[in-house]
């Protein structure tokens, strides 16, 4: 065991020395290391959960254990852990716990540490970490910081550029990382090395199908499960049904399901979007819209992107609204009006709509602009909202239709 926890002692130093761009959060870190809750970084896999934490932690003395590691998870003994722990890191302060959900009943053993007055930093990859079954011991014990990709701020932050403040000379640059990032997304290993993004996040997909998915729940049909994936991929703004789904893929059962797709879900990979209804049983009746965590994902993985602009740019804001702590299960939801007119966002706050929000890539036709002015002005008759908002790559300007103000926005502005 001290073998184990000594080589990870140097893979923490290694990674300690590297150069890291600062993300950009609203978290105060001396605040959050002073509070004796759990700091609990989750997001998807290689989005730089265990860097942030790093990085909280640079020039503290803290413990380190990965449990991305087998030969720690086989060895596992608590009590002979928490003694090496003592031996290779004299006095610490505190311990980080990286991927501790691989760890089975790790909510328990976190909560006897909490007891014990450790100052933990934990990352996990899992959206279930904290279900209802799972971490019912740690309620009121930890302060959670999600992390997502790169924003596209941090990608203008990662190539030296502030997209508050362009310069005119930099106006081509702007346009061609816009439009890297709609296609490419903001994954860290990606943005260094753009030559190599399809190949990195093509293998990430799979490997989190595999690993995160098939291996923890135990899918003994893998390909079932990998012809839902990539159906949902290429399905990415659209409304789905599981009822539908199973029909059409031919898989077992609706209940099969509807299982693949809360699992799908867990690694942080796919999102459903739930039909606004005052009335809780249509809303849960109606179809949902699926997107994806990253667009990087979809252009590795869809066959088609040219007519995908459209899409692509939604999925971005869907991603951006996240990032913004909207929540797919009691925040945000889409909306379709009594004469089928659809709006793309509708974000609530307390129990009253407080924004709605349509995506259009390009609105210079005026078929176009028609059809997505009259969609948003129903929809926001119908919900009784006023802040409107339509996000497009780069128009700019203010539309008035009866007694609305619509702000359109290009999607650098928003």
């Amino acid at each position: 065991m001290k073998t184990i926890i000594l080589n990870q002692r140097k893979e923490r130093d290694e990674l300690v020395s590297r150069p890291y761009l600062m993300r950009r959060n609203n978290q105060n870190v001396e605040v959050l290391l002073k509070s004796p809750l759990i700091k609990l970084i989750t997001g998807p896999r290689r989005v730089g959960k265990s860097t942030q934490a790093l990085l909280m932690l640079r020039n503290k003395n803290f413990a380190y254990l990965n449990f991305d590691n087998n030969s720690l998870l086989e060895a596992w003994n608590s009590e002979l852990v928490m003694r090496m722990l003592d031996e290779v890191y004299p006095d610490y302060e505190y311990i980080l716990l990286d991927e501790v959900q691989n760890l089975e009943s790790w909510d328990l053993w976190v909560s006897q540490l909490y007891r014990m007055g450790k100052n933990l930093v934990i990352t996990g990859s899992n959206a279930k970490m904290l279900s209802s079954e799972m971490a019912t011991v740690l309620t009121g014990k930890y302060v959670q910081i999600e992390m997502l990709p790169f924003s596209l701020e941090e990608f203008f932050d990662w190539n030296k550029l502030d997209l508050h403040s362009p310069k005119s000379e930099q106006k081509t640059d702007f346009i061609l990382l816009t439009d890297d990032y709609l296609k490419h997304g903001g994954y860290p290993e990606t943005v260094a090395l753009r030559q190599l993004s399809h190949s990195y996040l093509d293998t990430l997909f799979d490997s989190i199908i595999w690993k995160d998915v098939a291996k923890r729940h135990k899918v003994r049909n893998i390909t079932d499960l990998n012809n839902l994936a990539m159906y949902l991929v290429s399905n990415f703004c659209n409304p789905i049904s599981a009822n539908d789904l199973a029909k059409e893929l031919g898989l077992s059962s609706v209940n099969t399901t509807k299982k693949y797709m809360d699992y799908l879900h867990e690694p942080y990979l796919f999102y459903y979007l739930s039909r606004y209804n005052n009335k809780l049983k249509l809303m849960q009746k109606a179809p949902r819209k699926v997107y994806l965590v990253d667009n990087g994902f979809i252009t590795s993985k869809s066959f088609s992107l040219s007519e995908n602009l459209g899409r692509l740019l939604e999925n971005q804001v869907f991603i951006e609204l996240l990032r913004r702590g909207y929540d797919v299960e009691k925040t945000m939801f889409y909306y379709r009006s009594r004469n089928d007119k659809e709006v793309d966002f509708v974000l609530r706050k307390a129990n009253k709509v407080e924004t709605l929000v349509q995506v259009c890539y390009d609105m210079s036709g005026p078929k176009t602009e028609k059809r997505e002015v009259e969609s948003i002005v129903e929809c926001a008759e119908e919900l009784n909202c006023n802040n409107l908002i339509i996000v497009t790559y780069n128009d700019k300007r203010v539309i008035e239709k009866k007694d609305y103000k619509i702000n359109v926005v290009p999607i650098l502005e928003f």
